[in-house]
């Protein structure tokens, strides 16, 4: 690899803003805010809205769509089985 044009990568702490949800990871992105985890070292605190403690799919309560989604909707509109 060329030295000098990755971005650094390092492990993070994304927490969930929604739910606390915290897990640590590893990202390219950086942060002003730390937190301490739970090994007891210091990591970039990245705060994302929605994480898989918190979104829909993930949890349970997702909701179906209707039926008549977008093909079914072009199929009336130009009258086509």
């Amino acid at each position: 690899m060329k030295q000098g044009i990755h971005p650094n990568y390092q492990k993070v702490v994304f927490m969930d803003t929604s739910t606390g949800f915290k897990f640590l990871s590893g990202s390219t992105n950086g942060s002003n805010e730390t937190v301490e985890w739970e090994d007891g070292e210091t990591y970039p605190l990245i705060k994302v809205e929605i994480s898989s403690d918190s979104h829909p799919f993930y949890t349970g309560k997702q909701k179906l769509a209707d039926a008549g989604g977008r093909v079914d909707k072009f199929r009336r509109k130009y009258n086509m089985k």
